[in-house]
């Protein structure tokens, strides 16, 4: 009996994040994208969160190839975490390549990764599975569909994508040869759904150019610009129009300046000679001849366009009159901290336009109207929706249904199931170990649920430290208790509470005295027990509570 392929998703589904795809046909292993994810609202110090790789590590001598469809965090974030444990050669194209290597580097794992540079068209064998890479439009350079063709037949991967007739760069999106594959005979689709909900078709990123002209022209103010620091063509666009209106660019933040070391580089940005100025220069410019482009569209506090709100950055002080421009929309989450942002910027006196005044921003994903050319080129025999929330995934199913697909070969999938599928048929098999991996600091994995309950725990509730020292002999009070509170209630206020804790910890004392119980563990057992319990009752709170014994 023939060998069936197997699908398997480690992330980006029922999340915007993290995506990662594991394709396994007989010995052979390939993986699709390796994104990290940002971290909840309630995973208090969590950096970053990658998906759990377990099961590759496990199967690390199989894995033939690791293919990344574009250069965006959320498909090639993660890298840095998971070669540290998977020796595996990388295969993607120049700009993707170009923002991998910084990551690496940044990392020291440069020398020890083995990575191939790919232009679309080209086709990568990896055992037993042949890769097609396949031109896509996005919101960045060099982004990519794959065909990926094994013994069981053709699976077309789109990647994040959008068909942009009119792109700044490059051309539009290979439709006719999605349409040859369609002809030749598909397995399985597996498309974007992020923007499934959307009726119609994404705009034209060009769209964003005539709006740019329309707040540059004639604006005597200096101008600061916020985008997504991997959107070159965004970048490319302020930078004609700057030029268009006699101002020079300056540029901070870190991811910005990264990404346009790479694009200048590869020849993806044209740069007119002059325009460019160092951040540092900027004070002896007149303001009208000024234009700032700056890192911080999602009002992450670290960013330059923070530091700038909140008077932090070195360069950069707010002015009455200056023009910030936000060309980005809020990734679903952050839009609290944009807000934040926005708010401190108007209590500087500052005008902010954002996508809501106008064309300032354009989605890099496809819209139903888009999915429904596809889905028509392709002509999937199975369609397995990627790259969304349960209702993205829900919808992008129906909308498969629509496009004539019988609704027993569409799978909806969770992360870590196993889809086999063939010309016979399309199953959920089994799972493989999957789930969030909290990347905090230097460490990855050592913060678990345990340590992120307790976090919870202390920013809710606080805490409450007893020390108290006992006689080793008969255990009997020598000093103490004292009570030392964190972010519970503050001391100075509450001498009462304070002092009917100590009483409620020398009853608790005496209990265990009475019954002859010598034992530490029990005794701090006993005192948390009767803290907690009296705590409740008096304040309505429950504070985690310490008690610490030193044995004389």
């Amino acid at each position: 009996m023939a060998e069936k392929l197997k699908v398997v998703s480690l992330g980006g589904l029922n999340e915007i994040g993290k995506n990662m795809t594991v394709y396994e046909y007989g010995r052979d292993i390939i993986v699709v994208d390796v994104g990290m994810g940002f971290p909840d609202d309630d995973m208090y110090g969590i950096d970053v969160v990658i998906p759990d790789i377990s099961y590759l590590i496990k199967n690390q001598n199989r894995i033939r190839a690791i293919f990344l469809t574009h250069g965006h965090e959320d498909h090639i974030g993660a890298l840095p975490y998971v070669m540290r444990s998977i020796n595996a050669p990388i295969y993607a194209t120049r700009m993707t390549v170009g923002l991998v290597k910084l990551k690496l580097e940044e990392h020291k794992l440069l020398d020890k990764v083995k990575m191939t540079t790919c232009e679309a068209g080209e086709i990568v064998k990896a055992g037993r599975f042949s890769v097609e890479f396949i031109h896509a439009n996005h919101s960045i350079a060099d982004a990519v569909s794959f065909a990926i063709k094994s013994p069981a037949g053709t699976v077309v991967h789109t990647g994040d994508f959008k068909i942009d007739p009119t792109p700044i760069k490059g051309k539009m999106m290979d439709l006719a040869r999605l349409g040859q594959l369609g002809k030749e005979g598909v397995l399985a689709l597996l498309a974007d759904s992020t923007n499934v909900e959307r009726p119609g078709h994404t705009r034209s990123e060009s769209a964003v150019g005539a709006s740019f002209d329309a707040i540059f022209k004639g604006c005597e103010e200096r101008i600061i610009v916020t985008t997504f620091a991997s959107n070159v063509d965004r970048i490319q666009q302020i930078i004609n129009v700057a030029h268009r209106y006699g101002r020079k660019v300056a540029i901070t933040g870190r991811s910005m300046e990264n990404t346009m070391k790479v694009a200048t580089e590869l020849g993806y940005t044209e740069i007119p000679k002059g325009v460019l100025v160092d951040i540092n220069h900027i004070k002896s410019l007149p303001k009208n001849k000024i234009c700032i482009m700056t890192t911080g569209s999602q009002g992450e506090t670290m960013s330059a366009l923070s530091r700038m709100a909140f008077s932090t950055h070195r360069q950069v002080d707010i002015q009455a009159g200056d023009l910030i421009i936000i060309s980005a929309s809020a990734i679903p989450g952050n839009e609290s901290a944009v807000g934040n942002v926005i708010n401190e910027l108007y209590r500087k006196n500052a005008t902010v336009v954002n996508e809501r005044a106008g064309e300032l921003h354009v989605s890099g994903h496809a819209c139903q109207e888009e999915l429904k050319i596809i889905h028509a080129l392709v002509r999937p025999k199975y369609v397995i929706p990627v790259h969304g929330e349960q209702r993205h995934l829900q919808v992008h199913a129906r909308l498969a249904r629509e496009m004539g697909t019988p609704p027993e070969n569409i799978v909806v999938s969770e992360i870590g199931r196993v889809i086999e599928l063939s010309e016979e048929g399309i199953e959920v098999t089994g799972s493989v170990p999957s789930g969030r991996v909290f990347v905090d600091g230097y460490g990855v994995g050592d913060v678990g649920s345990v340590v992120l309950r307790d976090r919870k725990h202390l920013a809710q509730d606080g805490m409450i430290v007893v020390v108290l020292s006992l006689s080793s002999e008969d255990g009997g009070l020598i000093s103490g208790p004292d009570i030392v509170t964190r972010g519970f209630v503050y001391v100075k206020e509450s001498e009462e509470l304070m002092e009917e804790l100590r009483q409620v910890v020398m009853d608790a004392l005496v209990a265990c005295q009475t019954r002859n119980v010598l034992d530490w563990a029990a005794i701090k057992s006993a005192i948390k027990n009767e803290l907690s319990g009296y705590l409740y009752k008096k304040t309505k709170r429950n504070p985690m509570i310490l008690p610490v014994i030193m044995e004389i």
